[in-house]
């Protein structure tokens, strides 16, 4: 029973979507739920993870400020601030 009350409560939080797709894309989708004893929507979304693989567990900092557009955004600095040694002489001492 625990089972079912899981896969409900996934579903309860689901968003549902509408596609439209070939008769015979139907067919096939029907077939395979029957094949496999499952609902045509369960077979939909399988298929939708399958193709669009796994979401990321953790995003670097650097790709949430690359998303964010943070990433060369300053103007008017010295072009080599992250690799330079002089531009880091003094930082992470105590003032």
């Amino acid at each position: 029973m625990s089972g079912k009350s899981v896969k409900l409560s996934h579903l309860m939080y689901s968003q549902r979507i509408t596609t439209r797709i070939s008769e015979s894309l139907v067919k096939r989708l029907k077939k395979q739920a029957g094949v496999k004893r499952r609902s045509e929507s369960a077979l939909v979304r399988q298929a939708l993870e399958n193709y669009l693989g796994e979401a990321p567990t953790s995003i670097s900092a650097y790709d949430l400020a690359r998303e964010a557009g943070l990433i060369g955004c300053a103007c008017g600095g010295p072009s080599d601030l992250g690799g330079n040694r002089k531009h880091f002489e003094g930082s992470g001492e105590s003032r």
